[in-house]
């Protein structure tokens, strides 16, 4: 089950909300115990909610990552104007369940095969990555890139980026666990978005 976000993630939000001209910073390291991974799959509400189904997921934040500007905002990320991505950081008990465990998990949760989009959500922002932290971590993602393109599963190829984990920054405070504070609104969205249709298409019954 996904524990409150601890004071320090907050940190960075309620920074925006005291003054509309401060800009957020990238959070920092994990508390004791735990480690980060981060993932983008379209709509972060999206995959937030699926990463909040994982045993050993601690907390979930949902945020911006990949763009050079030092800070990011909804605003800006949604219409373009900055190379940011929707995604989600997972903070995760890594006694509990492993980085390739969570790489395993976010595949089926995904369009791995459609570039610059996820459902209805269109452009760059919205594409499907994930983020590395270090050799190891890069190794085990295209390893399972590739296992995934091999499997032969899809006829297209696997568009999926691999890219380096850069300053993540938190989103906005109305948009943390979005699903749970607004689950009529958010059920109605994932609906109309076609998520769950494309990817019972995809995916089947996985």
């Amino acid at each position: 089950m996904k524990a409150k976000l601890q004071g320090w993630l907050l940190f960075p939000v309620i920074l925006v909300c005291l003054s509309a001209n401060a800009a957020p910073e990238p959070i920092g390291d994990p508390p004791e115990g735990q480690e980060v991974a981060v993932f983008a799959g379209g709509c972060f509400w999206c995959t937030e909610a699926d990463f909040d189904k994982i045993d050993g997921v601690v907390s979930t934040l949902s945020g911006y990552i990949g763009g050079d500007a030092k800070s990011a905002n909804y605003p800006a990320v949604s219409a373009g104007r900055t190379d940011h991505i929707e995604a989600v950081a997972v903070f995760y008990d890594p006694s509990a369940v492993s980085f390739s465990q969570l790489v395993e998990a976010f595949w089926p949760t995904i369009d791995p095969i459609t570039p610059n989009a996820q459902f209805c959500d269109t452009g760059p922002q919205y594409r499907s990555a994930v983020f590395y932290a270090d050799e190891e971590q890069r190794k085990i993602l295209e390893a399972s890139r590739a296992a995934l393109a091999a499997s032969g599963r899809f006829a297209q190829p696997i568009v999926t980026e691999i890219l380096p984990r850069t300053p993540f920054y938190a989103a906005e405070q109305y948009h943390q666990d979005y699903y749970q504070k607004n689950p009529l609104r958010y059920r109605y969205y994932r609906s109309r978005c076609g998520r769950d249709a494309r990817l019972e298409e995809l995916w089947g019954d996985r």
